[in-house]
């Protein structure tokens, strides 16, 4: 049967394509992106930095769960979580000292449980699925075909999820307003441009969690930024592979392309 250009299976087959092309982009080494987990652990990560040598399950983080109450800028900015896991040395005694996790406002044993028995489990369960039913609760939300399969910068906008965007540190309201769009040409033929709006990002990051680590504004350009070295984990794969939307959903970076 052929394949229908709108179908899931064509952009399915398209991905993949982009994928090949990748690969042959990139010296010295071959990967692969991973089968996709289930919706519900979708963004789900375990923290096991020093666990391991403690005999102590790995900590268990619902990107999903916690989404819903606050904007990323709270955890990668004010509570100064690293974007990358496992990077921010984190300790138990750091939670339970305020820090990290145990932020006034989070995980401090008055806002949301504490640090200590009997609630560690509801943490170091070593399980990405650990509530997983709770999931249901996100139902009401607009629909996306990939990650979570839901939409969250639509549900922003509807309304339908509105998140702390900080516990103390309030954002400059000129820096936290900049609603610039790029048009970022693509680097293979055929494809169209990639439209980055700064608003949707600045709605929920600070701009640091972006700049300059991330991408390199003072030069006004960044080198080595490809769509390669975005489905490695770097630039915008740093999220958009594992808690923001995925590459997969090709149109919503790249709105020109065909369905």
């Amino acid at each position: 049967m052929p394949f229908n250009s709108g179908s899931s299976q064509w952009r399915g087959l398209l991905f993949c394509a982009v994928l090949c092309l990748s690969q042959s982009l990139i010296a010295g080494g071959t990967w692969e992106l991973p089968p996709p987990p289930p919706p519900d652990e979708y963004g789900n990560i375990l923290i096991d930095r020093t666990t391991k040598t403690k005999g102590i399950k790995p900590a268990t983080f619902s990107h999903w769960m916690h989404r819903r109450k606050f904007a990323c800028r709270v955890c990668h900015f004010e509570i100064e979580f690293n974007m990358k896991t496992n990077t921010t040395e984190i300790t138990e005694a750091a939670n339970r000292a305020g820090k990290y996790c145990g932020t006034s406002g989070c995980h401090d044993g008055k806002a949301s449980f504490g640090h200590q028995e009997p609630e560690c489990g509801k943490c170091h369960n070593g399980d990405k699925a650990y509530k997983k039913e709770r999931f249901a609760e996100l139902a009401r939300l607009p629909a996306a075909p990939f990650g979570n399969r839901i939409d969250w910068g639509r549900a922003l906008n509807k309304g339908l999820s509105v998140p702390v965007k900080y516990l103390s540190i309030k954002p400059d309201p000129e820096v936290s307003s900049f609603k610039e769009v790029l048009v970022l040409e693509s680097e293979w033929e055929g494809i169209p441009p990639a439209i980055f709006p700064h608003r949707p990002h600045t709605w929920l990051l600070d701009c640091n969690n972006c700049h300059p680590d991330i991408f390199n504004i003072k030069k006004k350009t960044t080198k080595h930024f490809s769509m390669a070295a975005n489905l490695q984990g770097d630039f915008c794969g740093v999220c958009h592979l594992s808690v923001a939307f995925p590459m997969d959903d090709c149109k919503r970076c790249h709105p020109a392309m065909q369905n």
